[in-house]
Parts: C-alpha cells; sequence; structure tokens
C-alpha cells in the first residue's frame, strides 16, 4: 500500500532542485535572491570555501523580490553569493517512544552529540490546534503531587495552567516536582532562553535521574539565534501532540512563555514589524494563541500544559502576562514575599485560580477549599493590625478563627521537594484539617 501511493506522486514530483544566492546580511536576517518558497519553508545555505557546511534558515518574510530568511544555527561564514536551497517544507523533527529520557535541541538533534534511537518517524514542529467541536470536555482529576495545587487549584487532564514569578522565586524547582510526583503518562519539559549553566542545573539537582527517565527535554538556551528559542517552543509542543495522538496523558512544562514572547519580537522587529504594547510587535500577540492552544485535549489523549511567565517587577499586569492569563485555564501565582518567609511552593492562594476546578471537584471538597481561602483573606487583611499588637482577641471572631488557623494552613501549604503525596491524600488532608468538623 506504501509503495503504491509513492508511485502515484513521481508524476507530480519536481525534477528541479530551486537554489538561490544571498545577497546580504542585516543584523539577524539573510536577504537572498531566490529560491521559490513560502513562508515557514526550510532552506539550506551552503557556507564554506568548498560549500561543505550547511545553515539551516527558515523563510520569515519578503522584500520586494528578495526572501528574508532567519537562520537557524547562527550567521557565521555565510558570504554574498552562497547558494540557499528550498527543501520544499517545514521544519521536522524525529519523535517516537525511543524519545524518551532524550534531551533534544530546538531542531530535534540530540544535544549530547550522538545519534537519536532509531525507529523515530518524522513530525512537523508547527500544526493546528485541534478543532474546537473535537475537543473533549475536562472532566478527569490529574493527580500533581503538589499539595497546594492538587487541594485548592485542583487541575484537570488537558487543562492550561499558567506559572506568573518573578526571577528566583522557585519556578524550575515547581516544575521538577511537577515532573517527577505528577501521574502523567509522559513529561515534555521546554527549557526556551535559559541561562546555559541552569540546564544541567535543572537537569542534575532539580530533575534527577528518575525524573528524566520518563521525561522528554527540549533546550534552547539563551545564547542561541532568537528563530531556535521559537522552535524549541513549537519543537516540544509537537513532540507532546505525537504522545497525545497515540492516546497518553501528557505533562507538558515550558520555562518560559515570556522569552518565547521576546524571540519573537526578534523576529518581528528585525523583518521591519512596527513595534507596539511595550515594544512588542504584533506577531506576539498572534503567535501566543497558536502555540497554546495546540495544548489541551482532543480525540485521542491530553495534554496538562504548565507554561511559566516572567513577570517584571512582579507586575502582573505587564503585556505578555496579561496576553496569556486571558488564553489559559487557570494561573499560579508565586509571590516573592512568601519566598521569603520560606514559604515553598511560594503560591499566593488569593491570586492564583483554576478555571476547571469546580467542574472536576465535588461540593463537599470545594467548600473546604473556600474556607481556607476566606480565613487567609481574613488574616491578610488585619496581618498589621495583628503584627503591631493592635488588634485584640474577642473583637471579631472571623479574625480569631483565622489567627488560629493560620499556622496550620502555611504547614499545610509547605512542601519539600522531596515529599510524595498523591491527590487523594491532599483532599483528605484538607477536609480532615478544615472542615468545619476539623476546626
Amino acid at each position: 500500500m506504501k509503495a503504491k501511493s509513492l508511485i502515484e506522486k513521481v508524476p507530480i514530483i519536481s525534477p528541479y532542485k530551486w537554489y538561490g544566492k544571498v545577497a546580504r546580511v542585516v543584523g539577524l536576517t539573510i536577504e537572498a535572491k531566490g529560491p521559490q518558497a513560502s513562508i515557514g519553508e526550510l532552506c539550506l545555505i551552503y557556507v564554506g570555501k568548498a560549500d561543505q557546511s550547511l545553515v539551516k534558515a527558515e523563510v520569515v518574510g519578503f522584500r520586494d523580490e528578495h526572501i528574508l530568511l532567519m537562520p537557524l544555527d547562527g550567521t557565521l561564514d555565510i558570504s554574498p553569493g552562497s547558494l540557499v536551497e528550498a527543501t520544499g517544507k517545514p521544519l521536522e523533527v524525529k519523535v517516537g517512544f525511543g524519545l524518551i529520557g532524550q534531551i533534544i535541541d530546538g531542531c530535534g538533534e540530540p544535544l549530547n552529540g550522538k545519534e537519536l534511537p532509531k525507529g523515530l518517524t518524522p513530525f512537523p514542529t508547527e500544526n493546528r490546534p485541534p478543532n474546537p467541536l473535537d475537543r473533549p470536555r475536562i472532566t478527569d482529576k490529574m493527580s500533581l503531587g503538589v499539595r497546594a495545587i492538587d487541594s485548592l487549584f485542583t487541575v484537570g487532564k488537558g487543562q492550561r495552567i499558567g506559572i506568573f514569578a518573578g526571577s528566583g522565586v522557585g519556578k524550575s524547582t515547581l516544575l521538577a516536582m511537577l515532573a517527577k510526583n505528577s501521574a502523567a503518562d509522559i513529561n515534555v519539559i521546554a527549557l526556551i532562553g535559559e541561562r546555559g549553566r541552569e540546564v544541567k542545573d535543572f537537569i542534575e539537582r532539580d530533575l534527577g535521574e528518575d525524573g528524566l527517565k520518563n521525561t522528554v527535554l527540549v533546550v534552547a538556551t539563551s545564547d542561541q539565534p532568537a528563530l531556535m528559542r521559537i522552535k524549541g517552543a513549537m519543537t516540544a509542543t509537537a513532540v507532546a501532540e505525537y504522545f497525545r495522538k497515540q492516546g497518553l496523558n501528557v505533562n507538558l512544562m515550558m520555562d518560559s512563555v515570556t522569552r518565547f514572547a521576546m524571540a519573537q519580537r526578534e523576529v518581528g522587529l528585525a523583518i521591519g514589524e512596527p513595534p507596539t504594547t511595550k515594544g512588542y510587535t504584533p506577531s506576539v500577540f498572534a503567535m501566543l494563541p497558536k502555540l497554546l492552544e495546540r495544548s489541551g485535549t482532543d480525540v485521542h489523549g491530553s495534554i496538562t500544559a504548565f507554561y511559566t511567565v516572567l513577570v517584571d517587577g512582579d507586575d502582573m499586569n505587564e503585556p505578555i502576562a496579561d496576553a496569556v492569563r486571558g488564553i489559559l485555564d487557570g494561573h499560579l501565582v508565586l509571590d516573592r514575599k512568601l519566598a521569603n518567609k520560606g514559604q515553598f511552593p511560594a503560591i499566593n492562594v488569593l491570586r492564583s485560580i483554576s478555571r476547571v476546578m469546580t467542574d472536576i471537584t465535588n461540593e463537599s471538597h470545594r467548600q473546604v477549599a473556600e474556607i481556607v481561602r476566606t480565613l487567609l483573606s481574613t488574616y491578610y487583611d488585619s496581618e498589621d493590625l495583628i503584627n503591631i499588637g493592635a488588634y485584640k482577641r474577642g473583637s471579631s471572631r472571623e479574625i480569631d478563627e483565622a489567627i488560629q488557623a493560620y499556622p496550620k494552613i502555611i504547614a499545610f501549604l509547605k512542601q519539600s521537594t522531596d515529599e510524595k503525596v498523591t491527590l487523594e491524600e491532599s483532599v483528605e488532608q484538607l477536609i480532615q484539617e478544615f472542615g468545619r468538623g476539623g476546626q
């Protein structure tokens, strides 16, 4: 059957290869006269004295009769007149179950320089999100192994959550806990725009050998070209989509969407887009939903996704944070003040939300979770009075209850990185300690 379909394609295959020549390089972009190519198509640029090396580049725009290319490898050794070959297709990566436990770059190549296992199949990096009518509703809970999330912000299979935080508040540590403790069939983790030093720290210190066994790690560091950082996010999503197509429940974790947006801003400015909100180009806000909507449920399986968002100066209303919050199905806010007090994970309960929790939890669970939020809100509203000793016990029954419950709530929310707890255990502990019968 396969041979027959290949034979049928013979009459429509072009006997020619299309070539062009590099006209000039301006900043991040390469202008070439020809070849005949379309937006998103992968091209190969022959470089070196004997044209022995290849630089991968993608068509990102046009200027007059020239095509604008953005390199995936850098512009070193490219000279005027270098041959440009059109491949006729977008970037594809090799995927399969043999990829589990591997660390790859944004193009799907192994980061350690070794060859990938055999038996992998090509898969496009850019795909359309599932048809909205083909997305099953989220009805099943996903055990993540983090007590604060499982009990107060219960996440469903196929839900997409944002993790909003400034630098150094524990985003990477939280992602590693989710990778090691969750009940997902497989993890796909994308480190986009990370410092090179932090990659090995994350692999060895945070994730560990056990965490890597069930994980595909995609790495595009900050020193790599902007297009490679964009492709890192696309490749990780494509790998997750492949495993979802096999009927699996996948955890996709991306750190961070902000650096993906910054890379797209670099590309947009390089090809002449006008800067708009805080220097971000219009294409950034067009690309975000295209990336984020690819995760979630489909008829085969689910991708439960966690996207970290860096907020400058802990400003939750900066453009990328605002756009991402509007697309996703909930968000967790990591608070620097809580981290400074030694509360890890530093999740601000009152500023976080899960938009599908009401659909996947029972009434008693929701009621107790609301009691905890109310107690915390009451305590924080009166915290200054309590700390300076201006509040007298007995003045307010609600504040007295909040003062009594506060140490128990903080102890409940704290969790060490090596502590494992299931969703059922978290909910049971929540109801026992904070249900009206347990107070």
